[in-house]
């Protein structure tokens, strides 16, 4: 039976019971708590499979047991916890009552020090999923046990109608619009919190669709053999396509799996899955989805292309998961990864790819890396951190990795000295002796994208996006491209 046939109560005479996951926090704390376990180890999946046969509550106390959340570092939808903040300021009894984990319930509960109580799912107690009728039952009883016959409720979801049915009150915070026609059926003046839309653009932020920008490296080989064969433009294209696919999906688990320290980062925080602004089983089929699709379209181009997409994947998933933590390690694999590309590129095309080309991509990349790195330390107060986030350096590191980022840049540009004077140079232009005037166009680009990483100006930034919106990148590449049309065809 609804309660709507009662006479009203005020929001102030009854205690108030909310739900935790999606309600308090956007996020939800299970799938934090599993991310969390993958992350430590991958083969944790398989444990977590097993558990799943022993039934949903001892799932949650076997996950709860090895992994938590912080609850520092959870996102809260903050007008609402502002509202709960002043309805305590007004003697009102909160209780947080959650089919998440009582271990989690307490520890999110002590760190808001909102709620007069809590209620969560407890295996050892009493074995039930702390939801739907099993919730409405434990609030039930609950409130009876403190002398109050109504009770207000705050939920966001399909399971919560169960204990709307039973509440005297309701509030609802994020709930989706099917459930939100039913609640107010139930209740007519129930409290809503309205639910932020998933847009567009923040699914395109999420996939980080301006860094298929870095994709582009698959057209290099292309370009330094001189083909203009418009089928291989178009297997080109079509690699292109699948690379940015598979990098979305790479980018999207490595988000999940980095969810922790994102949020306390400056500007990671801010991104959809820290944010919570993207749900996580929203970004898991997403990001399945795309490395289906981008490995559909490999195939399409050639089996040895997809190879390389295979290892490119797992290399990313691994860099995710340990590599990006071993100091060094990291950056070597950040420079392969965008060698890669150019092998890719170089496969798909179906051209030969230069070892000139190579060696100097890899000097060019290894010191990129490096300016990440120590735009990251810059950005580093020494009496207050001494490690980055997730990574292995220490702000004591950076006057290392700036020696080593700048010889590896300088040699980059001696690499394509030497290749100006090479048997393949004489072989693909006309008037190679153009070429000479890259290496001062090239070293001028590095040196300034060093001084701005020790002036702090990049601010943490990944150096090729900054390179995107910078016109001195664009009038370098310009002329690069320029000189190199000189050298082919003469003037």
């Amino acid at each position: 039976m609804t309660p709507a046939a009662d006479p009203p109560v005020s929001l102030e005479t009854c205690p108030l019971y909310v739900d935790l996951d999606g309600t308090l926090t956007p996020s939800d704390t299970l799938y934090e708590s599993v991310m969390l376990f993958i992350r430590r180890n991958p083969f944790n999946l398989l444990r977590m499979l097993a558990w799943l046969l022993l039934g949903k509550a001892a799932f949650k106390q076997r996950l709860a047991g090895a992994v938590r959340p912080d609850p520092a570092r959870l996102p809260y939808n903050e007008r609402f916890v502002q509202f709960l903040r002043e309805e305590r300021a007004r003697g009102r009894q909160l209780v947080l009552a959650s089919a998440a984990d009582v271990r989690i319930v307490r520890e999110v509960a002590a760190h808001l020090k909102l709620f007069n109580d809590t209620l969560g799912t407890n295996a050892r107690s009493d074995g039930l999923n702390l939801s739907r009728r099993h919730k409405r039952a434990a609030i039930e009883a609950h409130a009876g046990a403190s002398h109050h016959t109504r009770w207000a409720y705050a939920g966001n979801s399909r399971d919560d109608l169960a204990v709307w049915e039973g509440s005297a009150q309701a509030v609802a915070v994020n709930a989706p619009p099917a459930v939100l026609a039913r609640l107010q059926q139930l209740h007519p003046q129930a409290r809503v919190f309205e639910r932020q839309r998933l847009s567009l653009l923040t699914v395109l932020r999420a996939i980080r669709l301006k860094q298929w920008s870095k994709n582009a490296l698959l057209f290099v080989p292309l370009l330094a053999a001189h083909s203009l064969d418009p089928h291989r433009w178009a297997m080109v294209a079509l690699a292109f396509l699948a690379f940015g696919l598979c990098a979305s999906a790479t980018y999207l688990f490595n988000d999940l799996l980095d969810l922790p320290n994102d949020r306390v980062h400056r500007l990671k925080r801010l991104r959809p899955l820290a944010s919570a602004a993207i749900a996580i089983p929203t970004a898991v089929l997403l990001g399945v989805v795309m490395m289906v699709l981008a490995f559909v379209l490999a195939f399409a181009v050639s089996t040895a292309f997809a190879a390389l997409l295979l290892a490119y994947t797992a290399t990313t998933l691994a860099y995710s998961m340990v590599l990006k933590r071993l100091a060094l390690i990291d950056v070597l694999v950040l420079s392969g990864l965008y060698t890669l590309r150019i092998g890719a590129g170089a496969v798909a095309a179906g051209v030969d790819l230069s070892n000139w080309l190579l060696a100097i991509s890899i000097f060019l990349f290894l010191s990129l890396a490096l300016v990440k790195r120590c735009a990251e330390l810059e950005e580093l107060d020494d009496g207050i951190a001494k490690l980055a986030p997730g990574r292995g350096y220490q702000p004591r590191d950076l006057s290392s990795l700036r020696a080593m980022g700048m010889a590896s840049g300088f040699l980059a540009v001696m690499v394509l000295t030497l290749y100006i004077d090479s048997q393949n140079s004489l072989a693909l232009y006309r008037h190679p002796d153009w070429l000479w005037g890259a290496a001062p166009v090239l070293l001028l680009w590095i040196m300034r994208i060093w001084l701005k990483t020790g002036r702090r100006e990049l601010r943490g930034e990944d150096p090729l996006q900054f390179a995107l919106r910078d016109p001195f990148s664009w009038a370098t590449l310009i002329a690069m491209g320029c000189i190199g049309l000189a050298a082919t065809v003469g003037i």
